[in-house]
């Protein structure tokens, strides 16, 4: 509202300079790229965020199979043990299991469990490829939604901080010019100026 107010003022005033009027404008047009052109940005990169992310999360869904591991034996925990999608939460228990693959074959190895303190024998889920390796759980759609919704936010952030860092620089690089021609007119009228005779 401001540059709309500024401009309007500047309009018909005879102070006004060139640089006055010219630096209403670009505040108006930064305030329009925020107000409509940050938001787009921010729309735009969030729908393609979303296309892609939730396509990703459909060829996870259809390329990783839950099957039922049993549990070997108990192993020694480790700090990298925490399951990224579940931070914050108590870390995951290694232990050696047995599954059996979505083709058909017997699988054996180390695999994180989502059980407190498994024993021998104890069935838990697992997610795998469908070779039987183990795979992280695939993203569900809500996932998916929230890292769009941030990368659209993300998105219309940057833009906005553009645009204002754009009509900053612009009008320093204004303002620095208007000094250099005042300090050049201050030259022009010398040490004298204001003294009585001098003809200023």
């Amino acid at each position: 509202m401001r540059a709309v107010r500024g401009l309007r003022r500047w309009r018909h005033n005879p102070l006004r300079r060139t640089t006055d009027l010219v630096e209403a404008w670009v505040a108006l047009a930064a305030l329009l790229l925020l107000v409509l052109g940050a938001p787009a940005a921010g729309w735009i990169v969030g729908s393609l965020a979303q296309d892609v992310l939730q396509e990703s999360a459909r060829e996870q869904r259809s390329s990783r199979h839950q099957v039922t591991a049993t549990v070997v034996r108990r192993l020694e925990r480790s700090p990298t043990d925490a399951d990224p999608e579940n931070a914050g939460q108590d870390l995951r228990t290694r232990v050696l299991a047995d599954w059996t693959a979505p083709d058909g074959t017997a699988r054996h190895g180390v695999v994180l469990s989502v059980l407190g303190s498994p024993d021998r024998g104890d069935r838990f889920p697992v997610w795998t490829d469908a070779t039987g390796r183990t795979a992280a759980r695939p993203m569900d759609p809500g996932t998916a939604t929230a890292h769009a919704v941030l990368a659209g936010l993300g998105a219309a952030l940057l833009a906005a901080g553009i645009v204002e860092a754009a009509r900053r620089l612009v009008v320093r690089h204004m303002v620095r010019r208007r000094y250099a021609r005042w300090d050049q007119a201050w030259e022009r009228a010398g040490p004298d100026w204001g003294r009585t005779g001098t003809g200023s």
